[in-house]
């Protein structure tokens, strides 16, 4: 470990002699409190990587900086290592533990802890022995198994807390539920504790998912009351079955699938929020979906991650599944689990809905949180492309250049400023080509790039965080010899176009290296915007230069006046037929005597005449 006098002897000989077993470690800072929590196959092995080397990530240099004491616990397999880590992290809340967000708005089904149990739709998880079945996040199907739970059977709905004394003591009466046949009012001894919760016992297994369970049982049910010749009961069981069997077939994704599976997928936005998707799957019904968002406030890797919430779901939603269906296969072996990466079939379409789960959660998300704040959106897409070129801060202010003309005519070049990811329009620059290189786009973006920067250099004016040119590599290589010649330091990318001259990629580095950008992402909407504005830009500016210049052309058959005088008369008398029109007077005052004569002679002259 190398030498650092942040850290006491003690703390290097804790990390020297802990034990190559899996287990949970604490960092504690000065104070003695628990700022981390982690849990490793290899005690030793993981607890050194944090002091051996030079972390990349600034979060996780702090994160080191601050520990002071290490605390560690030897446990016997990577399943129990995962168990307590969760549970520690519970107990003392670090802050630098991934920090789990409950969406507190989705409800879930509670049955309670009473003689009687109540079912009811709930938002609030109180812990006092109820269970909770949930949370759902499509209400549709919790109103689903609400009112099926409803057709099936007769459970109370009332608040009154029920004993079996007080029905002996006859201290409760039936109400109006008992009366329109809702009820069988075990309120009064209509119904016996063993019958009423016979009904919860069987409601438990429908909103576990395993409503095949019932279906054959109420099927028994039916047969033995037939052959009884209790026919009227029998059909009223069989209309019960038909509901049940209805239920499942509309609520079962997959057909091919009996067992109970765990499925779950994870996405990292760039801000370091991490989402996760996960669903329980029973006898081809998804009876569990929920997705949930934490911030990684360490640097933990994907694995890591997905490892936590696995333990966490799981132990939350009471989850025995002996098969989890993942997006990669991890490294952390489970007795009595395996972990499935499927590449087709059924359990494909499990993973493929789970992973669009968490996409539409996440862009959900992002929209809410742009509505909030327009201006984080912009921001949010800027550290996207930070991250993507490498660059030292968000990129607020960027530059794009672009070249036009008409084999080598009317050259011009424009230069548009984006702030914040919007554009400046009064800090846009037009440029004509001066150095009679207008057929060169080297040339006409070598002298256009050095007039910008030479001017800002001398009028300390403010270099943009990003310089981004329509082109390939010749133009990043013009873009960075300028930078040389000046002794600046620019952040350079280059827009690729494809044939169809519309953004492909972007460009970054030198050597350059090719950055890929999602077509339907905000990046590439944004890169493509620019694109389109610097060339609508130039374009424009080109056009109306080689207007001016057709429509000074019978102007300049004029001898002795040039391209500049024949523009000045034009800005004046708007038109060829008025200056024609216009008297010695006015001519000589705008252009003087000379010229006037020239002008005036050459249009009352009978052969010129309009």
């Amino acid at each position: 470990m190398t030498e650092n006098t942040t850290y006491p002897n003690r703390l290097k000989a804790i990390v020297t002699n802990l034990p190559e077993k899996p287990g949970c470690y604490q960092y504690l800072d000065d104070s003695g409190k628990v700022i981390y929590v982690g849990k490793a196959k290899n005690l030793k092995r993981r607890v050194s990587s944090y002091f051996n080397k030079e972390h990349e990530s600034a979060k996780t240099r702090i994160l080191v900086s601050r520990i002071r004491d290490i605390k560690y616990v030897v446990v016997a397999t990577e399943w129990d290592a995962l168990l307590l880590e969760n549970n520690l992290i519970k107990k003392y809340k670090p802050r630098y533990n991934i920090l789990l967000k409950d969406d507190k708005t989705y409800p879930s089904i509670c049955i309670t802890k009473e003689d009687f149990p109540r079912i009811f739709k709930t938002r609030n998880i109180i812990r006092n022995g109820s269970e909770y079945y949930g949370p759902y996040s499509h209400i549709s199907t919790l109103n689903g198994l609400m009112q099926l739970i409803k057709s099936l059977y007769k459970v109370r709905s009332c608040r009154q807390a029920i004993s079996s004394d007080k029905i002996k003591e006859k201290k409760y009466k039936d109400c109006i539920e008992f009366q329109i046949k809702n009820c069988n009012a075990p309120c009064i001894g209509n119904e016996s504790i063993e019958d009423y919760n016979r009904q919860i016992d069987e409601i438990r297994e429908i909103l576990k998912g395993r409503a095949r369970n019932i279906e054959q049982k109420l099927k028994e049910r039916m047969k033995e009351l037939a052959s009884l010749m209790k026919f009227e009961e029998a059909q009223v069981i069989k209309e019960k079955l038909a509901i049940l069997t209805a239920f499942r077939e509309r609520s079962q994704v997959i057909a091919e699938i009996n067992d109970e599976i765990d499925v779950f997928s994870i996405e990292q936005d760039s801000d370091d929020v991490v989402f996760i998707n996960y669903m329980h799957v029973s006898e081809g019904c998804i009876n569990q979906a929920f997705t949930f968002e934490f911030k990684n406030k360490a640097d933990d890797s994907l694995e890591d991650l997905l490892m936590s919430s696995i333990v966490e779901m799981r132990q939350r939603y009471g989850s025995k599944s002996r098969e989890i269906i993942v997006p990669f296969l991890p490294e952390t072996r489970l007795d009595g689990i395996s972990w499935t990466v499927p590449q087709k079939g059924e359990r494909k379409k499990l993973l493929t809905l789970s992973e669009l789960n968490v996409k539409q959660y996440r862009a959900d998300r992002l929209k809410r949180n742009d509505k909030l704040n327009p201006e984080q959106k912009h921001v949010r897409i800027l550290k996207e492309l930070q991250n993507l070129l490498k660059l030292e801060k968000i990129p607020l202010r960027i530059e794009c250049f672009d070249n036009s003309h008409i084999q080598g005519t009317d050259a011009v070049a424009a230069c548009v400023v984006y702030d914040t990811g919007r554009p400046a329009k009064k800090e846009y620059r037009l440029y004509n080509i001066k150095s009679g290189a207008g057929g060169d786009d080297y040339g006409s973006m070598n002298e256009v790039l050095t007039r910008r920067y030479e001017r800002i250099i001398d009028e300390n004016g403010r270099m943009p965080d990003l310089l981004i040119v329509d082109g390939g590599k010749g133009q990043m290589g013009i873009a960075k010899e300028v930078a040389d010649n000046l002794h600046i330091t620019l952040n350079i990318a280059g827009l690729v176009k494809n044939s169809h001259h519309k953004t492909e990629a972007l460009l970054y580095g030198f050597p350059q290296m090719q950055a890929g950008i999602r077509p339907d992402s905000e990046l590439f909407r944004l890169l493509e915007q620019m694109q389109e504005e610097v060339h609508r830009v130039a374009i424009t500016f080109h056009k109306k230069k080689r207007s001016k210049r057709q429509i000074a052309g019978e102007l300049t058959e004029i001898d002795g006046i040039g391209e500049k005088t024949a523009v000045e008369m034009l800005k004046k008398f708007k038109s060829v037929k008025r200056v024609s029109e216009t008297g010695m007077e006015d001519l000589t005052s705008l252009i003087g005597k000379s010229k006037a004569e020239k002008v005036y002679s050459y249009f009352h002259n009978s052969k010129n005449l309009f």
